[in-house]
């Protein structure tokens, strides 16, 4: 991609993303996501009703008059983006693909991270992790992480989203709140995933397109794989070839919502073709009413 051609796409990215950031989920970002604890403030003198627990010794014993020190909750998080960068991210056939979507979602995820004081730290992840970029704050850093997604081609084909999880246990040490974006066509993800959730707090962006659900009747086409290259000829004016395309999907996802759930994992679907803000807030109140 041209240069200018990248940067007109960066700012137009920028502009959407992070006004969609101000407006609806800064407030609840900050609430969805807890700090790592709570922090040292200041001490003030004793009110009627204050936790006693609460005391400073040390300060009443020397003014003789009883004391609170008074905590601030850490708002400092590392958010991850776990993203897969796959071909098959490369499909869409309604509004835009699969890869538009997640790069939208990574930008407004990453603009609301920004916005309450929290690094963002990216894995690109295909068959092989392919882009490390360690947490940091600030604009720029997202404008990075934004022309990264936009520009990036992946130098293997296939998923290996196991070996994603197990690349990030190892390299982020501190507790960390971790988005995985993926469409997830890939298997033998379980272990790495109930590690992963237990140190970290992950929460996992299933990406969609209609056209994975539902065949259309068009005759007889010619299909190819993304990530394995292969090509076969099927008939979709068989109603009997349809049903099963979208059984075994319905299959899938059931399977896949069930290991969310073992896993302890917060996952929401998206599709290329509807809103994502719904959903993402959806997200966002369902983690606040816990706290």
């Amino acid at each position: 991609m041209e240069t200018s051609e990248l940067i007109k796409k960066v700012r137009k990215i920028e502009i959407k993303t992070s006004g969609l950031s101000d407006q609806i989920f800064s407030g609840q970002y900050h609430t969805a996501f807890k700090g790592k604890g709570m922090a040292f403030s200041e001490v003030r003198e004793y009110q009627f009703g204050d936790d006693i627990r609460s005391i400073d010794w040390n300060v009443t014993a020397r003014f003789n008059h009883p004391y609170i020190k008074i905590f601030d909750e850490e708002r400092e998080l590392t958010v991850m983006l776990i993203i897969d960068v796959s071909r098959s991210n490369e499909f869409g056939t309604q509004k835009q693909l699969k890869q538009d979507l997640i790069t939208e979602l990574a930008a407004v995820l990453s603009f609301s991270a920004i916005k309450n004081n929290d690094k963002v730290g990216v894995i690109f992840f295909s068959k092989q992790v392919e882009k490390f970029i360690p947490p940091k704050k600030g604009t720029a850093h997202i404008l990075r992480i934004i022309r990264e997604l936009i520009n990036f081609t992946p130098k293997f084909n296939g998923t290996d989203t196991s070996g994603a999880l197990r690349y990030f246990t190892n390299v982020i040490k501190k507790r960390s709140i971790a988005f995985v974006i993926s469409d997830f066509i890939d298997t033998g993800f379980n272990d790495a995933l109930k590690i992963a959730n237990k140190k970290h707090d992950i929460i996992a962006l299933k990406i969609n397109d209609v056209r994975e659900r539902e065949l259309p009747n068009v005759g007889l086409v010619r299909i190819k794989d993304a990530e394995t290259g292969t090509t076969s000829w099927i008939d979709t004016s068989s109603e009997v070839l349809r049903k099963m395309y979208r059984n075994n999907k319905i299959k899938v996802d059931a399977e896949l919502n069930d290991l969310f759930v073992k896993c302890g994992v917060d996952a929401i679907d998206l599709d290329t073709d509807k809103d994502y803000i719904k959903p993402l807030k959806k997200l966002f109140l369902k983690r606040q009413s816990r706290w």
